[in-house]
């Protein structure tokens, strides 16, 4: 970073001048199980311990874990929420709590059920309903016993729990094995299944490397309904899955960087960070297609992230 010298100190001194509320570091950012939130995190890292001087550390966690430790202080931020998915999370700990802040500067996201645009013109399967067709599940069975199988995200993602509740709503469920399985594994079955000339079938999102990767159809539904949608998580209710429903498209998502609120006195120039860092889908995207299909280090990528996008990150650090 070309930060001026006398700005970099009071940044510097600022920071160092406050006690931390972590033990094992400084600052301690959550990072779940999606290329995405790695990337951020990393680039979260380099910022902070090059130009404020603290000592960050990265620790795995699910979504509720992370916020369960940013209520506690034993993290201190999550970079890369999914909104509405982490909804429950963020009305008990944001809006209930309040020990929970977050950033405004949402990365616009998209969510739906995908297959290769091959497949889907030559076996004509371009709609969500079609998934509820048993002949059209035979075309995606993988084990011979004769009904398909439809990826649905991995464990412990909250878009997982809700493409549960669609499959119901639409009644795919009842022709479709639903798969839960980590997104490198998924998508690694997905390019062998489009080099072979097989079918697949699973969740999609952006931003994400895959739709750069190949020509996917996303499937059509019907337009989002809010009115037609009751999304119940497993930590809110045992009975999640009987009392959701949500029979129409994914309204947009939002990515948001949320940031224990307590940070805020405790390292202001760190929470200055939090609440400006500003991204786009298209920069988000490349850093997933950076760390997965380039297979970049994360730490060394994002030493040359932060190098290459210096102004925008002395407007985060100063605004």
């Amino acid at each position: 970073m070309k930060l001026n010298k006398a700005l970099t100190g009071a940044l510097v001194a600022a920071s160092m001048g406050m006690s931390s509320i972590a033990t094992a570091a400084d600052v301690v950012i959550g990072v779940p199980n999606w290329p995405s939130v790695a990337a951020t995190a990393n680039v979260l890292k380099v910022i902070i311990e090059d130009n404020l001087g603290l000592q960050v550390e990265l620790q795995n966690g699910t979504n509720p874990i992370v916020f369960e430790a940013m209520d506690s202080g034993a993290m201190h931020a999550h970079p890369e929420v999914w909104m509405p998915n982490q909804q429950n999370l963020h009305n008990t700990f944001v809006n209930d709590k309040g020990t929970v802040a977050f950033n405004k500067n949402g990365v616009p996201a998209f969510q739906g059920m995908c297959v290769p645009k091959g497949i889907a013109d030559k076996h004509g399967v371009k709609s969500i309903d079609d998934l509820t067709n048993p002949d059209v599940s035979a075309l995606f069975d993988t084990d011979g016993d004769g009904r398909g199988e439809v990826w649905i995200g991995a464990p412990g993602w909250a878009s997982t729990n809700v493409e549960k509740i669609r499959a119901k709503s639409y009644g795919y469920d009842q022709t479709f094995e639903l798969t839960e399985s980590d997104e490198t594994l998924a998508y690694a079955n997905l390019d062998n299944a489009i080099k072979a000339g097989k079918p697949w079938v699973g969740f999609c999102y952006t931003p994400h490397y895959v739709f750069v990767l190949h020509e996917m159809q996303v499937l059509e539904e019907p337009a989002y309904d809010a009115s037609k949608w009751k999304v119940v998580q497993p930590t809110d209710d045992p009975a999640w899955l009987d009392v959701s429903t949500a029979g129409t498209a994914w309204d947009t998502a939002y990515l948001h960087l949320h940031y224990a609120k307590a940070i805020e006195k405790e390292q202001p120039e760190v929470a200055k960070l939090f609440r400006n860092m500003k991204l786009t889908t298209d920069q988000v995207s490349e850093m997933t297609y950076a760390l997965v299909i380039d297979k970049k280090d994360p730490a060394a990528y994002a030493k040359d992230w932060v190098k290459n996008n210096e102004d925008a990150v002395l407007g985060w650090l100063t605004n």
